[in-house]
């Protein structure tokens, strides 16, 4: 049976400038932020099974106060070792997803993968795009090592991992996004990344200007809900803190 560990990272408003900062619901007033902020929750996710510690996505790649990645923080927290994690799965590469890919050392400047024993799967066209597109919502830098080492695994349209973790392009949120299913025989956790970001999209036709096609997105939501339905899904939402995970009822 998976085990899943949500790893929140907690709440930051983003304007257009594409900035998170950290937003607390206890102190902070939204309505004291630039006007046109959204409120972003931002939430990697552990799946464990039988054969893998998987890690779905890396956060911001922020540093806590003590200047431990907060990532590998949370994880230590849940009693994983980071240096375990054994699959990294990317649905893609915009900032708030990836910038965990890679560790900065604050003392000597060394740049290296944040789970260097891992193997990371990415969308070999969203790397592409994304080093085409760098800029607001891609950072090269947090991303670009992944074409630079031998324990990238490049992903391309659809496909299955080790016979269990089924991958899928998307193409709602961004042009190469993908999706993934893990199915060890007990369980199905599906991870939708932007496409499926939170419960309460998933039950409104709600269509995203931020999506690259908002209305594949919105149309996305609804067959993954319905596929879900059938095929007794967990689904994990990234942007969902309060409720990181549910099954929909037929």
């Amino acid at each position: 049976m998976a085990r899943i560990i949500p790893l929140s990272e907690g709440s930051f408003t983003v304007d257009g400038t594409k900035q998170f900062v950290p937003f607390d619901d206890r102190k902070d007033q939204l309505g004291a932020r630039p006007a046109g902020s959204l409120l972003v929750e931002i939430q990697p996710f552990l799946v464990i099974t039988d054969r893998d510690i998987l890690l779905i996505d890396t956060g911001l790649g922020f540093r806590n106060p003590d200047g431990i990645l907060q990532l590998h923080q949370n994880l230590i927290d849940n009693g994983i070792n980071p240096m375990e994690v054994t699959k990294v799965l990317m649905s893609h590469l915009h900032k708030d997803h990836s910038g965990g890919v890679i560790s900065t050392d604050p003392v000597t400047g060394e740049r290296s993968l944040s789970f260097p024993h891992a193997t990371y799967y990415v969308s070999k066209p969203e790397l592409d795009y994304a080093f085409a597109n760098d800029g607001k919502s891609y950072h090269k830098e947090d991303f670009d090592l992944l074409a630079q080492r031998d324990n990238i695994v490049f992903t391309e349209g659809k496909g299955t991992i080790d016979g269990y973790i089924h991958y899928e392009w998307s193409g709602g949120h961004c042009p190469f996004h993908q999706v993934f299913l893990v199915d060890d025989g007990e369980d199905k956790v599906f991870f939708g990344g932007d496409e499926a970001p939170q419960i309460s999209q998933m039950r409104s036709r709600f269509v995203a200007k931020y999506d690259y096609d908002g209305k594949r997105a919105s149309e996305l939501r609804q067959e993954y809900m319905e596929r879900g339905k059938a095929g007794d899904w967990t689904f994990l939402f990234y942007h969902d803190t309060k409720q990181p995970t549910t099954k929909f009822q037929i």
